[in-house]
């Protein structure tokens, strides 16, 4: 035996279905389509979520909602974290940078939480009860 007489093992392969080469070879005429109906053309593709002709279930159920394009999202950041981002970098000046993830984050001070000193702060936008908290201890608050 060399590379000359390899085979694979015998019954271990299969010819494919030849379809639609004559009736002599079992698969001509319908070409296994059946008879008539959308299934036996050429270029048939059903659609998708097609239940065989019954109501399906995307017409079935109400719409509902919608997507408002003009949304403006906020990260929202609580005066609990400005006062931990205070202390931990040292600083009564809270710029945007520092605040946001992400280059693109509009940054949302929110009033949870307590200040203890005051605080210079820039954001996008802030609460009533934040800003008022942030004022009543002396700092200020700049929106962008």
């Amino acid at each position: 035996m060399d590379l000359s007489n390899l085979k694979p093992a015998k019954g271990s392969t299969k010819g494919r279905k030849r379809i639609g080469r004559g009736q002599g070879s079992g698969y001509g005429g319908t070409s296994t389509r059946g008879h008539k109906g959308a299934k036996s053309r050429s270029g048939y593709h059903r659609k998708v979520g097609f239940e065989g002709g019954q109501m399906p279930l995307y017409r079935l159920l109400p719409k509902f909602g919608f997507k408002n394009i003009n949304r403006v999202e906020y990260r929202g950041i609580n005066l609990d974290t400005l006062e931990t981002l205070s202390e931990k970098y040292q600083t009564k000046d809270l710029t945007l940078e520092m605040l946001k993830g992400s280059s693109n984050d509009k940054v949302k001070v929110l009033g949870r939480g307590e200040v203890k000193s005051a605080l210079n702060v820039t954001v996008n936008a802030i609460s009533k009860t934040a800003k008022a908290a942030i004022e009543s201890k002396g700092g200020v608050v700049t929106i962008i």
